[in-house]
């Protein structure tokens, strides 16, 4: 246990110091005062980090449908009197930052859920208990930002639902009918909308874009000729082209093409296997945990990091369409910081109070406890 907390530590805050760096390089980080932002941003991360991980994770099964209740009354509120920014109502204005309530959203869905699996553990493979409430769960919040529209943190959040889900027993002839009928929903939306239409167009689409998908496809584009000019070890810090401009975004959704472009694959690989290590130990820590509910709750933490950071690797990369979600702890942002260094602060908390392995004999042996004469 030792280990996989001691490398979750260390990759969670290099890659935050990866991100604070690179936003000294992003043009933008100068602007606006981003950095100092970013700077706070970490020291608010950082305090609900230390916060989440120490005091007993098993007080949110208290507060687990308050927070729950409070999470979808910040998306309904947002709806009204959230700012608008690139046609999407997602943040509140609190003056000194702005907050996405989709963020506080995904970790009380994750605690309402590892909560109600634990308590209905032996009826998790029947329709109603295993999977009609918890859809019904699920999809209010999922409608709600897909509402703002948000359908990035929606096709996340839906996905990490559907892993916990499965992980706590509910049968695959319930979930696969139930994930298919969610995917055509989230069709219907993109088909709907002719900006994230054109991106999912534009993403599939082999060989050079074609007039009517060149402005939707132009930021992966950019994002992957920068990643690819960076070579090995990449052009140095501060010293790449792309991002004057050409590569939009490049502090927050595309901070990767700057790590790309300067830095090299001598970055870029160490990222990738640090989130894989944060994965892993993710795994390890809630496979370990001391009750079921610190299981679930650890799975669904760890998938929701995991999954967010493929996402974004694979939108920087032009492998996946534009989703609008960040890298985790290292771009700019504060909602996204500082509710995933709690969730990572979860994490570690589930690994303090972890059961104790069994011992390999309840009492240790003495010589007086061996046979007088072994062999007959």
């Amino acid at each position: 246990m030792r280990i996989a907390v001691t490398i979750l530590v260390l990759c969670a805050f290099g890659l935050l110091t990866l991100g604070t760096v690179m936003l000294c390089s992003a043009p933008a980080g100068f602007l606006h005062n981003n950095f100092e932002k970013q700077l706070a941003f970490c020291v608010l991360g950082f305090m609900a980090c230390i916060l989440a991980a120490c005091w007993d994770y098993g007080v949110l099964k208290k507060v687990s449908w308050p927070l729950y209740i409070l999470a979808v009354l910040a998306l309904v509120a947002v709806l009204v009197v959230g700012v608008t920014r690139g046609g999407a109502r997602r943040w509140f204005n609190l003056g000194f930052m702005l907050f996405q309530p989709s963020e506080l959203a995904k970790v009380a869905l994750i605690i309402a859920l590892a909560h109600y699996a634990e308590w209905n553990h032996r009826q998790m493979d029947r329709f109603r208990t295993g999977l009609l409430v918890p859809a019904l769960l699920s999809g209010l919040m999922l409608g709600l930002i897909l509402v703002e529209p948000d359908f990035g943190s929606a096709i996340l959040l839906g996905a990490v639902a559907g892993v916990m889900l499965f992980v706590v027993g509910v049968p695959m002839k319930h979930l696969a009918p139930t994930a298919l009928a969610g995917m055509i929903l989230v069709g219907t939306f993109i088909y709907l909308d002719p900006m994230r239409r054109g991106r999912v167009m534009g993403s599939v689409q082999k060989g050079p874009p074609t007039a009517e998908l060149k402005d939707v496809r132009y930021q992966g584009e950019q994002s992957k000729i920068a990643i690819g000019s960076g070579g090995l070890t990449g052009f140095g810090l501060g010293e790449g082209l792309m991002k004057m401009g050409r590569v939009p975004e490049n502090h927050t959704d595309f901070i990767g093409s700057v790590i790309g472009e300067e830095l090299g694959l001598a970055a870029t690989l160490p990222l990738t296997l640090a989130y894989l290590a944060i994965f892993l130990s993710g795994l390890y820590i809630s496979t370990r945990a001391r009750d079921p509910f610190g299981t679930y709750l650890g799975l669904g933490l760890t998938f929701l990091i995991g999954l967010q950071a493929i996402i974004n690797i694979g939108v920087v990369t032009d492998v996946l369409p534009n989703k609008g979600l960040p890298l985790p702890l290292v771009s700019y942002g504060g909602s996204s910081l500082v509710m995933t260094m709690a969730s990572v602060g979860l994490l570690l908390n589930i690994a303090r109070h972890a059961a104790e392995p069994e011992p390999a004999f309840a009492e240790p042996l003495s010589f007086a406890d061996l046979p007088s004469n072994p062999i007959t």
